[in-house]
């Protein structure tokens, strides 16, 4: 019987040692949930990152990608937050500005931002409004002073589409009518061929990133009106800052410290990774540590390149700290988003 004992003490010693040294995520799958339809900036991205998870996390797990649209990415955000285990075989890719919604305490927002586990992001973003090039708005002073607003396409509230257009209404005087629900840009790209809406915010890195911009541009079918950042991207030398625009029209000091609020969105990058709160801190950091050897990976450089995209590492502890920081604000930058946003 003692022999027994002995032989039964080995093999669960033997057995525990063994399970300690396999990896968690070996034989596991990881599933990424983004938020927008395929195609999209946020979906390239994630395409580009999931086989980089694969490779980089130890135990090379599967990673498969699904797209979980609506709302803006609200949807997915979502369910990461609530329905997703805190395993860290749940991933999101997100819009970086949907902490806005739960500034403003809106109902749909089932999420706190500064609680999720930051994965990591790449290109932190400027914004541009451009304008279909057969509508009579030639700049941005033609959409200050018309009598008909154009029409501009947004997926959802959270986004820049929605609050840049909203932004330039408080800080300089123009108009806009914002069409709501598509479901993805490359709806709205549709939209605007078939002449539904004429205009849209967005990123400037997704307008020089893919088609159908390429083409637009070449064909000179789309001008851009106005940008964001603290210089002229080279690429749109004679398109306007609105900070220059701001200063030409006398802006508020209190609506100057909401754009850097706003606009702050673009320090998490194109497109966000989270996974759920909670998740034991040796699987966010084997996360965290994959995504940025993925970001710097050689086979994912060149194929971003080949996509017009430009990886600059934003790391998950860095996103981490930026959104427990974006949380806090007074009660008057949360009245003038409000004014903006609703």
């Amino acid at each position: 019987m003692k022999k027994v004992y002995f032989w039964l003490l080995i093999f669960l010693t033997l057995s525990s040692r063994v399970a300690a040294q396999t990896p968690y995520y070996q034989g596991k799958t990881i599933r990424m949930m983004v938020g927008y339809p395929a195609g999209s900036a946020h979906d390239m991205w994630g395409r580009l990152v999931a086989p980089q998870l694969t490779k980089h996390i130890p135990g090379n797990p599967a990673t498969v990608v699904e797209n979980r649209t609506g709302a803006g990415s609200m949807v997915a955000a979502n369910y990461v937050y609530n329905v997703a285990k805190p395993d860290g075989l749940t991933i999101g890719v997100i819009n970086a500005a949907l902490y806005f919604d739960q500034l403003m305490k809106r109902p749909e927002v089932q999420f706190d931002w500064s609680k999720y586990s930051w994965v990591g992001s790449s290109t932190p973003t400027n914004a541009l409004l451009y304008m279909w090039a057969n509508a009579p708005y030639k700049t941005i002073h033609d959409v200050r002073s018309a009598t008909v607003p154009p029409k501009c396409g947004v997926t959802g509230t959270g986004n820049t589409g929605y609050y840049f257009p909203k932004l330039l209404e408080q800080a300089i005087g123009t108009k806009f009518q914002l069409v709501t629900g598509y479901q993805g840009g490359a709806d709205i790209e549709i939209a605007v061929e078939r002449g539904e809406v004429q205009c849209r915010a967005f990123s400037v890195q997704v307008f020089f990133g893919r088609e159908p911009f390429n083409t637009w541009r070449s064909k000179n079918l789309v001008r851009v009106l106005v940008q964001t950042g603290k210089k002229r991207d080279a690429r749109l030398p004679d398109t306007p800052l609105f900070n220059e625009l701001m200063d030409q029209y006398q802006t508020a000091e209190a609506y100057r410290r909401l754009a850097k609020v706003l606009f702050g969105s673009g320090e998490f990058g194109s497109a966000p990774m989270i996974a759920s709160p909670g998740i034991p801190p040796e699987q966010a950091k084997i996360l965290r540590e994959a995504y940025a050897k993925g970001l710097n990976d050689p086979d994912l450089i060149a194929e971003a390149k080949k996509k017009g995209l430009d990886p600059e590492l934003i790391h998950g502890n860095d996103m981490e700290n930026l959104a427990k920081e974006v949380m806090v604000q007074p009660p008057e930058v949360i009245a003038l988003l409000k004014k903006v946003m609703e």
